[in-house]
């Protein structure tokens, strides 16, 4: 049973082997599939890499100018104040701070045309070449107050393409966009230096609009999803949530986000180290995750005009009325020197201690706490910075003045979340709800929560309980923390740290300050090259390891036949599979195949269908291909697929030989070969179950044959036949016969070999062992033969061969064949020829003519003279002059053969001759008593109707007769037949027939 298990838990595998050969093979429980084995190996062609990750948020209120100092605070790191400093931001050198603009100066020249970071302002922050990937997310690029551009359905591209301009000049050269998506008034733009661009792939972008009725752009996400290396999954979220200051307002902003969240999908990875790849992935499949934005969570409980108050206390020298005083900050300078520093937290006095004293009344702090937005894993930077919202535009720490004086708040926030975070979050969040049932069942046992209670095994209140850290994180002096080690979705173990999260106070073109947080990551990348290596190693040894344990067949190709010829006379000996050489209408060409098992197991293998083509027919072999083995298919129980016609199992070691013959005698397929719409190229598909597919290409070379072309162009092929042209159009050397050749030869040769067959007869005493002349009991002989020759259709062939290449028919004739059967031969080949001639000797544009006028004459019961009809007739068949005399000449061998048959059927004078010694009529049915009392007369009539019969089918072309009834075609068929009797008949014949 364990075995059994093993069997089926493999089965399951992705590449793993069907079940049904794991009895066959012990090894092939120990396969893998390829994308396992490259993963297995994946430390062989990765190497690791360092970047920064610098995330900037702003919003800029829809005003102008404030693309002016992008480039400043977002690349540079400029616009810091260092006294408010955050994390990672140093003190500024002396002599740089000295050197630093004033405030006072800075918001006096302020303009929307040019940037507004301070006059010698030094770098505060990563910036430029040191940082890998620069994400900017924008907040209110357009006016989204304004119902016009919230209600447009279209994204204007001159706001982004002014975004990006100004950034692009800002960043050092080689850096490129590699992803920008917009929403109304939200832009994201992802920037990648030369050395990080090539390792980023699966770039996928998306937005979700949660504005007005709960879909517009007005408020929502753009979102982009990168991945790293092709290991390391990166999201970053732009958000814009509900603005308010009111529950409702705030229960808004959570279900923006939830909203956010549950409706973002990118597009699936397919390039990625992924097990899962195909599906579209959400927020939360990523390995790191960065949520930026204007989230709008304000200050609760705190009225505006205190919070104001608390913090001017600090901003007071960032105003004009008193700031940037030299002698205070000289005194300041030199009470700090003779003072102990104190920690910023402890010092009363201090900006941080402020900051801690209103964090607890953080929304967006207390919503994460409550476990109603942004819970899950989500993580954020100590803030060591003031409020970023709201400022008077053009000053540096002036908080609204305006009339409604709105609240100081940290609107605008950076937070980020790992893969391990959220892992853990999930399995907090288990053992809680694992707690939570199991104090239910204890509850319903009558167990309560007394302490002395022996019973209980410990009390949990899921609402009280849980994180007993009700305070802001205190502040943290160390600068460089402790990088977080994080297991990828990929299997990898990456590294990650965030280095600085700071606002640039001065910063003063919107009422909101910029704010950037800065993460180092550490990863491992695919090395392509090593990957191809590593891939092509794996590929050969799971195929080494796969074909010791699945059936395995050879397919041999006897080669002992000629090799194609081309038209320009060279030959191909290249060809890896059957080639037949050359092939003309009707000649059978053989080939055979040798099918041997070389593996260790029973194969069992048959022919998979072609793909369909509208030119042949469904199956598993062309219409022109027959397949035959030297033994019986297996029974159709064992047959496991459909699409397999037949199938064969062979033993290890055994072998199967097959024949392949291949013979055109469609006359549909002779006009596509002609014409060069198809050819004598197939690929058989040898299918072997739980094997390999082999591929058996099949070709031959299709020579040209005058079947299947019309009478304009036969008459301009030149002597040497059609095969002379060599591929050239029969009409490029001009009209050369009045007839077609081929049907001249063919009547010609019909004549001479008919008194050779009459001569015959008459002088080995009328056949041997008595037996009857064929005219004798068949009046549509020789063109309806009751007793056919099994060689007759080679020989048809020879002599459509013969025809092609103007040869003499002697050469398609064995030499002792009689002349009966050589007649008999002729005959059939000129129906066949008829047969093929795509506009016939009777046009369609003829026939309705000469319908149109027969028809009008049974219609009114009018009769013609017979030759005033014949003339009629005549007078429409010399409309086309060619055909006119192909059915002429035609008609003439008719008369020619029904003459010398009634001649030779004279008996003898001293015999009487009856109408009851009349022959069979195989092909019209006649009653006698409607023939002539004449037996010479009787018999011409009966010979006349079955060959108006025979030759009308073959030579008329008329409109489709598909939907007609069948009483139509009758009537249309026997219409043609008059119409050739017409001509047939002598007029010594007496009597027409009576019909």
């Amino acid at each position: 049973m364990a075995s059994n298990s093993s069997e089926r838990l493999d089965a399951t595998i992705p590449g793993a082997f069907p079940e049904a050969s794991r009895s066959q093979s012990a090894i092939s429980t120990t396969h893998q599939s390829l994308t396992q084995a490259l993963y297995a190996r994946r430390a062989e062609y990765t190497r690791p890499r360092h970047v920064r990750i610098k995330v900037g948020s702003w919003n800029v209120a829809g005003l102008k100018g404030v693309e002016q100092d992008i480039g400043a605070w977002f690349v540079d790191g400029k616009g810091i104040e260092e006294s408010l400093a955050g994390l990672g931001v140093g003190a500024p050198d002396a002599k740089d701070a000295s050197s630093k603009e004033p405030i006072s100066a800075q918001e006096a020249r302020r303009t929307s045309k040019a940037p507004t970071v301070p006059f010698h302002d030094s770098k505060a922050v990563p910036g430029n070449e040191e940082v890998g990937l620069y994400v900017l997310g924008l907040q209110e690029v357009v006016d989204i107050t304004s119902a016009a551009e919230a209600l447009r359905p279209y994204t204007d591209p001159s706001v982004a393409n002014k975004w990006k301009e100004k950034l692009s000049t800002a960043l050092p050269n080689g850096y490129q966009l590699v992803a920008e998506q917009q929403l109304i008034g939200l832009l994201l733009l992802v920037y990648a230096s030369p050395e990080v661009h090539p390792h980023v792939k699966a770039v996928s972008t998306t937005s979700v609009g949660t504005g007005l009725m709960g879909y517009m752009g007005n408020k929502g996400a753009v979102t982009t999803r990168i991945v790293l290396g092709e290991t390391t999954r990166l999201v970053f979220v732009n958000s814009h949530l509900s603005a308010g200051a009111d529950k409702a307002s705030l229960e808004r902003r959570n279900w923006d986000a939830n909203q956010i969240t549950s409706r973002t999908r990118f597009d699936p990875i397919t390039d990625a180290m992924d097990l899962n790849q195909g599906h579209g992935e959400g927020i939360g499949d990523e390995d790191f995750a960065f949520w930026f934005g204007d989230l709008n969570y304000r200050l609760e409980s705190m009225p505006g005009e205190d919070v104001r108050r608390l913090l001017t206390v600090h901003t007071r020298r960032y105003s004009q009325d008193g700031a940037e005083d030299a002698n205070d900050t000289a005194s300041t300078s030199h009470d700090a020197e003779d003072a102990v520093p104190l920690p910023p937290d402890l010092d009363p006095a201090s900006v941080q201690t402020t900051i801690n004293s209103l964090l607890p009344h953080d929304e967006l702090k207390q919503q994460q706490k409550a476990e109603k937005a942004f819970h899950d894993g989500w993580e954020e930077g100590p803030i060591r910075f003031l409020p970023t919202y709201k400022y008077d535009v053009g000053r540096v720490g002036v908080f609204d003045s305006s009339e409604k004086q709105r609240g100081p708040s940290w609107c605008d926030r950076i937070l980020y979340r790992t893969r391990a975070s959220r892992h853990q979050y999930n399995l907090k969040a288990k053992e809680r709800e694992e707690a939570r049932k199991k104090d239910e069942e204890m509850k319903a046992k009558g167990l309560d929560h007394a302490a002395d209670d022996e019973d209980v095994l410990y009390d949990y209140d899921p609402d009280t309980d849980g994180d007993k850290n009700d305070s802001y994180d205190e502040y943290d002096e160390q600068e460089d923390p402790e990088p977080e080690v994080v297991p990828t979705k990929a299997g990898f173990s990456d590294e990650f740290a965030l280095e600085t999260y700071t606002s640039h106070m001065r910063v003063i073109s919107s009422d909101h300050k910029p704010l950037e947080a800065v993460f180092s990551l550490k990863y491992d990348a695919v090395i392509p090259e090593l990957k191809t290596a590593i891939h092509q190693e794996v590929a050969r040894e799971l195929d080494r390891q796969e074909n010791e344990g699945r059936p395995s067949i050879t397919v041999v190709v006897d080669r002992s036949t000629g090799s194609t010829s081309h038209d320009n006379g060279t030959t191909d000996h290249s060809f890896d599979g059957v080639d037949f050489g050359d092939v003309a209408f009707g000649k059978s060409k053989r080939r055979s195949i040798t099918i041997a098992n070389t593996g260790r197991v029973p194969a069992t293998f048959g022919f998979a269908n072609r793909p369909l083509d509208n030119s042949q027919p469904e199956g598993a072999f062309p219409p022109w291909l027959r397949l035959k083995f030297d033994r019986e298919p297996d029974a159709p129980s064992k047959a496991s697929s459909g699409e397999l016609d037949q199938q064969y199992t062979i033993e290890p070691a055994d072998v199967l030989n097959a024949e392949l013959k291949l013979k055109v005698d469609s006359l549909d397929m002779v006009n596509l070969l002609n014409e060069g719409s198809s050819c004598l190229e197939e690929v058989l598909v040898l299918r072997v179950q739980d094997g390999r597919d082999h591929f058996l290409p099949l070709r031959a070379h299709w020579l040209p044959s005058t079947l299947t072309r019309t009478v304009d162009k036969l008459i301009k092929i030149p002597e040497g036949g059609i095969r002379k042209l060599q591929g050239q159009k029969p009409d490029r050397e001009g009209v050369r016969w009045s007839v077609p050749r081929e049907i001249f030869r063919l009547t010609e040769a019909i004549e001479v070999n008919m008194e050779r067959a009459l001569a015959e007869w008459d002088m080995t005493g009328h056949g041997n062992d008595n037996e009857s002349a064929p005219w004798q009991h068949n009046a549509a002989w020789p063109f309806v033969n009751q007793v056919k020759d099994t060689s007759e259709e080679e020989t048809v062939a020879d002599t459509i061969e013969a025809l092609d290449c103007d040869e003499p028919f002697e050469k398609a004739f064995p030499a002792i064949m009689r002349p009966k059967a050589r007649l008999e031969c002729l005959a059939d080949t000129l129906l066949l020829f008829l047969r093929s001639l795509q506009d016939g000797v009777i046009t369609k544009s003829l026939w309705e003519k000469l319908e149109e006028g027969i028809a009008t004459r049974e219609k009114s019961k009018q009769q013609l003279d017979r030759d005033d009809e014949k003339i009629w007739a005549l007078e429409i068949l010399a409309t086309q002059p060619n055909h006119n005399a192909t059915f002429l000449l035609l008609i003439s061998i008719l008369q020619n053969i029904t003459n010398q048959i009634a001649e030779a059927s004279k008996p003898d004078p001293t015999t009487p001759r009856t109408s009851t010694e009349l022959p069979a009529s195989p092909r019209a049915s006649v009653r006698r008593r409607t023939l002539s009392k004449v037996p010479d007369i009787a018999l011409r009539q009966l010979i006349h109707r079955n060959y108006a019969t025979v030759v009308s089918d073959v030579m008329f072309r008329g409109p489709n007769t598909e939907k007609m009834k069948e009483k139509d075609k009758a009537v249309r068929k026997e219409r043609m037949i008059k119409t050739v009797e017409l001509f047939l008949k002598n007029e010594d014949d007496g009597t027409a027939l009576q019909r």
